[in-house]
């Protein structure tokens, strides 16, 4: 089994900061957004990285380290808790500066050493089986796990309209990663068996993406080093194969103030494994 995990967590938590919409928080949701911290919002009595971390152990795995600021000490704390009360390995690994998703997958490189590694986002909650299907995998390809748009609408927190700007993954006939097309202007050209596969961020790398993610250049227009150029790099130098794990459900989004309410009616009924 795959039994390394990271999670990123760096992100300055910006979108969580604004206020508007229409969105009141209040007491400790608020003070934890205005700080950007979204791992350590409280829903339904507990932090959101806890349901992170759970459905990691629910999944198989065993080891996890987040990716967190310099300045992050509290939810370093926090991560050594849950560690003990989980009974797993949580450690931290810091990104200097919010240089982007590819330079956040280079803070882990030391815990990942030559072992593969599911990686994911750190505010979003994806199905338990998509992660178990990571887990599970013990080849030596990369994998991206796909989800159906219209899935993601039905069973997830994500509006119809907000979903249609993400990713869209292209594959060939044999599960064969194509491409991740950034925000197509016309996404229906891209159905596959009737379906429209987004990208939610959720991978299972082996340890080449370090020299992939070694090698982006900034984004022209944000600057940033992103993960998907360095995917883009995998493909082109077709070492090692890329896959699709085509997922079943929903994500769970926490990215704004708006979220919130959503999510904890969602996580309604939930009991944590710690």
């Amino acid at each position: 089994m795959t039994e390394k995990a990271v999670v990123l967590g760096r992100g300055l938590g910006t979108r969580m900061q604004r206020r508007g919409a229409g969105v009141e928080l209040a007491g400790e949701q608020a003070e934890l957004a205005d700080r950007g911290f979204k791992a350590l919002m409280p829903l339904r009595g507990r932090p959101f990285l806890d349901y992170v971390v759970d459905s990691l152990v629910r999944a198989g795995f065993r080891r996890t380290c987040l990716v967190i600021a310099p300045d992050a000490d509290v939810v370093r704390e926090h991560a050594r808790r849950t560690a003990a009360a989980a009974g797993v390995e949580v450690r931290c690994a810091v990104q200097d500066e919010a240089r982007g998703t590819a330079d956040a997958v280079l803070a882990a490189e030391d815990f990942v050493g030559r072992d593969p590694f599911v990686l994911c986002n750190g505010d979003n909650l994806y199905p338990d089986r998509a992660l178990a299907g990571l887990a599970e995998l013990d080849d030596a390809d990369c994998w991206l796990a796909a989800f159906a748009r219209d899935e993601m609408v039905r069973h997830g927190n994500i509006a119809p309209q907000r979903v249609k700007d993400f990713a869209v993954v292209t594959a060939s006939e044999g599960g064969d990663l194509l491409s991740i097309v950034e925000k197509p202007p016309d996404p229906e050209r891209y159905l596959q068996n009737g379906k429209l596969w987004v990208n939610m961020n959720l991978y299972r790398f082996t340890s080449d993406v370090f020299e992939a993610c070694r090698a982006v250049k900034p984004d022209p227009r944000r600057g940033e080093l992103e993960l998907t150029a360095a995917v883009a790099g995998l493909l082109e130098a077709d070492r090692p194969n890329f896959r699709v794990l085509f997922c079943e459900g929903g994500v769970l989004d926490l990215t704004t103030r708006a979220d919130v309410l959503a999510v904890e009616q969602a996580l309604a009924g939930r009991q944590l494994c710690f």
